[in-house]
């Protein structure tokens, strides 16, 4: 897969197909699965991917989480169930792509509490 955003849309519009259930949970088990996969492989990251890792912090950042919480733990425990968190992952990643391209400076360092 050349393009980790277009695989991210896919789940987004079929999020049951992909992961089996509508679960923040089985979204990260599924990320963290192709991560593992493309190390095993010494397929270097994508500059796509390597940017989601970045997103990855971001949530942390956003909601104030100094912990080392995992990404979906987190979504999860700002929403009302597993699959509202899914969706709430998509907004927040939308989100974070757009925080990105309006900035003009380092947007993570801008971000992280002094």
């Amino acid at each position: 897969m050349n393009d980790f955003y277009e695989l991210l849309q896919k789940i987004k519009k079929r999020p049951a197909m992909y992961l089996g259930r509508h679960s923040i949970f089985s979204l990260q088990a599924f990320l963290d699965g192709y991560y593992y996969a493309r190390r095993e492989a010494s397929i270097p990251l994508t500059e796509q991917e390597q940017e989601f890792q970045q997103f990855l912090q971001w949530i942390r950042v956003r909601f104030k989480v100094e912990t080392g919480q995992p990404w979906a733990s987190i979504i999860l425990f700002h929403t009302a169930d597993e699959k509202d968190a899914v969706e709430r992952f998509f907004n927040l990643f939308e989100e974070f792509l757009k925080q990105k391209s309006n900035s003009n400076t380092d947007w993570l360092v801008a971000q992280t509490p002094a």
